[in-house]
């Protein structure tokens, strides 16, 4: 049971990311609960906590106008319980057209085959 558990939490992360790096927002909101809660990088030390399906979907539809070119590069996941751990590159073209990256980690819940919590951490 719990070894399901955990493959199904990293399959839905693999496939949430896969949705992200297409900014696919639809398709990431349907594997998000309708209470979820997502804890952006920004600004530091603490970032800003998102919360609700509604809310997270509008952060991410402005995300995306502001970084067209946003990608996720997945560098390790691993998952116990419902709980889901992954390690990330974040890249990114910015307005003079220079390309740039940071690194980071997501921690997530997944209950019932959808995210509740995608809480983010940067380095940096």
């Amino acid at each position: 049971m719990k070894l399901e558990k955990i493959e199904t939490a990293m399959r839905v992360v693999l496939a949430f990311n896969e949705a992200l790096n297409r900014h696919d927002v639809p398709a990431m909101m349907q594997m998000m609960s309708e209470d979820c809660l997502f804890e952006n990088t920004t600004p530091a030390p603490d970032g800003t906590a998102y919360k609700g399906k509604e809310t997270v979907q509008r952060f991410w539809e402005e995300f995306f106008k502001q970084s067209p070119q946003a990608r996720i590069e997945v560098e390790e996941i691993f998952g116990m319980g419902e709980r889901c751990v992954m390690r990330w590159k974040y890249f990114w073209v910015d307005e003079q057209g220079s390309s740039g990256h940071v690194r980071g980690v997501d921690v997530y819940r997944v209950r019932g085959g959808k995210i509740s919590e995608k809480l983010s951490y940067v380095k940096g």
